[in-house]
Formats: C-alpha cells, sequence, structure tokens
C-alpha cells in the first residue's frame, strides 16, 4: 500500500478530516477532530502511527516485526506500522480500521450518533 492508497483509504471514512498539525512531514488523519491516524511522509519505508487496544498491541507487536510500539506516541495505546512490504493490505486495513473504531466508541454519544 502506497501513500496515496493509504490516504484514500482514510478519506473514505465517515467524517475523516487530514491536516498537518505537526509539520509538513507528518499527515494526520482525525475523525470528529481526535487523531486516529499520523503519516510519516519523509520516511522510508513509509511508516504510520494507529491507535491499538493495549493487550491487542502487545500481541500484534510479537507477531510482526514490522510493528513497533508508537514512535513518541503513547507506547501502550499506539502501534508505529512500516510498509515495507512484510504485511499484508487486509491487515493494514484492519489496523486502520481498528483505529478508527477506537476513536469513534472514545466519541460522545451525540457524536457518536452525528455519524450515523
Amino acid at each position: 500500500m502506497d501513500i496515496e492508497t493509504l490516504r484514500e483509504y482514510c478519506l473514505a471514512k465517515k467524517a475523516v478530516t487530514e491536516d498537518f498539525p505537526f509539520g509538513e512531514d507528518t499527515l494526520v488523519f482525525r475523525v470528529m477532530n481526535k487523531i486516529f491516524l499520523l503519516v510519516s511522509l519523509s520516511s522510508n519505508p513509509l511508516q504510520f502511527n494507529a491507535k491499538c487496544d493495549p493487550g491487542k498491541a502487545i500481541e500484534l507487536r510479537e507477531q510482526y516485526d514490522a510493528i513497533i510500539p508508537g514512535y513518541h506516541m503513547n507506547k501502550q495505546h499506539w502501534n508505529t506500522v512500516i510498509m515495507d512490504g512484510r504485511l499484508s493490505n487486509t491487515l493494514i486495513t484492519e489496523i486502520i480500521n481498528d483505529s478508527y473504531n477506537l476513536i469513534v466508541k472514545s466519541l460522545s454519544k451525540k457524536n457518536r450518533e452525528a455519524l450515523l
């Protein structure tokens, strides 16, 4: 998966916006103003940080060398995913979906209902 495919996938989700609050190198995706994915545009290979359930975060790190504790993030709740071809697109989209869904669950009832 390349940056354009990743970007299109994230932006296709309901109420997602993108911005560059941390400088032109870090593309941030938000749902209802809450961050669910950060992409380092200068990294080679491409990498992104995604929110993850703490138990699942550890499980993924143990299972895949291309998934490590979140760089510059809370290591308990965020993973860095290295997109160097070792992970399937199916797994990558699952990680993105999980991150998006965790943020949606954390929204107020009013904002969750606005997504419906």
